[in-house]
Order: C-alpha cells, then structure tokens, then sequence
C-alpha cells in the first residue's frame, strides 16, 4: 500500500506521528507531503524519520526525473489521506486552489481522498467549513470525522482529531494492506 499523507498546519500533527509509525509498521509505504504551516508543529526531520522518505514541501525542489511532483505523487499513491485537515486548506481543496505542493497534488490526484479535519469547534461548526465539507463529500472525498473532546485552545467541543488508533482503524477498513 503506497500511503502519500498530506500534512496541514493544525496542532494536531502531533498525533499524526503516531498514525505513521502505524502505518509503517503495517507494512505501508508513506511519505509526507507537508505544509510550510505543518511544519511550524512538527519538523521535516520527524515526518523523515517516521516514514523512511523525504518530506516533500516544494513543487519545485531537486528532483530526480523530469516528471512534475504533484503529478509524480498523485500517480505514486494508492491513497491520499491528509491529516489533519485545517479549516484553510479543506476550503482551498473544495474550492480547487492549488496553491503550495499539497493542494496540487490532490487536485492532480485520481485516487481515493481521505480527510480528516482537526480545528476549533467554532471554526468547525461555521456554515463557511459545513458548506466546504458538503462540497468535499459531493465530490466523493471520503471524511474521517471530527471527535468532540477538549481541544487545544482549552475549550471543549467539536472538532478533535480521533485519536491515532481509531485513524488507522479507519484507514485499514477502507484500504487494506495487500
């Protein structure tokens, strides 16, 4: 299974760690397509180690072969899973901006679009993000839902990341390890 994540700027990221040694230890290929903002929460050298492959930030970083990175990515994976999802890039990707290497390779991408957005409950619930996600399950994109809990700006609602465990449990359910 060739896994591509997608990595946005949400504090979250810290659990997503947690889901790539999963995802390793099950066997599946991962590597990390990561957001400048993802990066302020955890660094290059993490997501690195974790999945035994280099981070790609830049459409147009050194690359091997002559082939565009969005499209070498999107054609790589079985799967593009991004989490967590933040409130700014779910609306870029329902609204088709492909403005950083993560939001054009989902745009080129063909295969099955897993999201899993974590934000404040407020930003969550906003009929901007309601009519975002509409437009994403239109689309066929496959959501792993928010969890209510304590969030990290100290409020309690919606709008959690489930738990590393619980992603994974949904991961292998919709695309099993060969």
């Amino acid at each position: 299974m060739n896994v591509l994540l997608g990595v946005t700027g949400a504090i979250a990221c810290y659990k997503v760690c947690s889901l790539v040694r999963l995802m390793i230890g099950a066997g599946w290929n991962v590597r990390v397509v990561a957001t400048d903002r993802a990066l302020d929460f955890v660094g290059e050298i993490t997501w690195r180690t974790l999945s035994q492959n280099r981070v790609e930030r830049s459409a147009f970083a050194e690359q091997e072969d002559w082939h565009p990175r969005h499209i070498a990515l999107a054609d790589w994976c079985d799967v593009f899973v991004i989490a967590p999802l933040s409130a700014n890039t779910m609306a870029k990707l329902a609204h088709g901006i492909a403005d950083n290497l993560l939001t054009q390779t989902a745009l080129a991408c063909t295969k099955p679009l897993l999201l899993a957005p974590a934000m404040n409950t407020n930003m969550w619930q906003h009929p901007a993000t309601q009519a975002n996600v509409q437009l994403l399950l239109n689309r066929k994109a496959t959501l792993l839902m928010p969890e209510a809990g304590d969030l990290a700006c100290g409020v309690t609602g919606t709008g959690r990341l489930p738990e590393p465990d619980a992603l994974f449990k949904q991961l292998q359910a919709f695309c099993p390890a060969n």
